[in-house]
């Protein structure tokens, strides 16, 4: 676990990494496979700063952005197969471990390229060269502002919006409790910028495909409460005929919200007899020590993980951690 520097303060890149990014000429950027908006637009932020350096970077994703943030600009750029590009540099975005890249990292191929990893996750392994990890800060889109005062680039519309859409989303719309008033300053200032608070709210929290609406009235229909602990599941059948959709995104926070519930997870079953967990917790709790141990990641109130095994023995053990976890707090 990593220690909680002053939120209300400008978090410093390591000048090693500034270095890195000043040196490089082709960078791999990686956002993590099943993005969410702080991976996408710190992803594109990113993107758009080593641009403006002069850079010719690959922004790149196993798994596609969602439909709510494809009116990113650049989002377009954002590909999942980087074989035919010769690179200089490895950066993973909104990462706490080398696995939440996917297919696209090689550890291989990619063995002697420099890996920089820029992330707030509490759990993150500190897995590259050069680390820069900011638990305490609430998105690594917030970084990424703080990277471009480091880097001297003036914020146009484009980055605003990257940079605020990655916040809104990872606090919820400003509902968690790391929404300091710094974040709200930068929020303010990217504003200024000419980010549109109001259509990010819009496209990425009020929005939804039709598809995406029948698969929460599925996985609704499978919610069951245990002693705290409030859970759904998203199975293989549910999702025939729903083109394509795989994760019903939102559900989890949303089950969170019934009194009773201090947990809440949502299991969806992927491919290949793996299962992938989605955490949310209350204030008081902290969900990211079970993702942990069970191989995943996040933050205390948000976390994650995916396991090998069939659905019903990974809600058995699941579940006994989290309700385990629940009681002891």
């Amino acid at each position: 676990m990593k220690t909680l520097t002053d939120p209300s303060l400008p978090t410093q890149p390591p000048a090693e990494l500034l270095e890195a990014l000043n040196y490089c000429r082709r960078p791999l950027i990686i956002a993590h496979l099943a993005p969410d908006g702080d991976a996408i637009g710190s992803l594109l932020a990113l993107g758009h700063m080593l641009h403006r350096l002069g850079k010719d970077p690959i922004l790149a994703c196993q798994d596609p952005p969602p439909a709510s943030l494809r009116f990113l600009p650049g989002s377009d750029r954002i590909t999942n197969d980087v074989r035919d590009y010769a690179v200089d540099q490895i950066i993973a975005v909104d990462s706490s471990d080398p696995t939440r890249m996917g297919s696209i990292y090689d550890p291989g191929e990619h063995k002697n390229l420099p890996l920089l990893v820029i992330d707030h996750h509490v759990t993150n392994v500190a897995f590259g060269q050069i680390n820069w990890v900011e638990p305490a800060t609430a998105a690594t889109a917030q970084m990424m502002y703080d990277l471009a005062l480091a880097l001297d680039i003036e914020i146009d519309t484009d980055l605003a919006t990257c940079m605020l859409t990655g916040m809104v989303t990872d606090t919820r719309g400003f509902r968690t409790n790391n929404t300091t008033a710094r974040v709200l300053d930068i929020a303010a200032a990217l504003m200024q910028a000419g980010a549109s608070l109001n259509r990010i709210m819009e496209r990425t929290l009020n929005s939804h495909s039709f598809n995406l609406i029948q698969l929460w009235g599925r996985a609704l229909e499978t919610v069951e409460f245990d002693r705290g602990v409030i859970h759904a599941t998203n199975s293989l059948v549910m999702r025939e005929g729903l083109d394509g959709i795989v994760r019903p995104e939102g559900l989890t926070s949303f089950i969170l919200g019934a009194y009773e519930a201090k947990a809440a997870v949502v299991f969806t079953e992927l491919p290949e007899n793996k299962v992938e967990c989605s955490f949310r917790a209350r204030p008081g709790q902290n969900i990211a020590e079970v993702a942990f141990a069970l191989g995943g990641g996040g933050h205390p109130l948000a976390a994650g993980c995916t396991i090998s095994g069939m659905l019903p023995e990974i809600k058995e053990l699941v579940l006994s951690r989290l309700i385990e976890q629940v009681l002891s707090s």
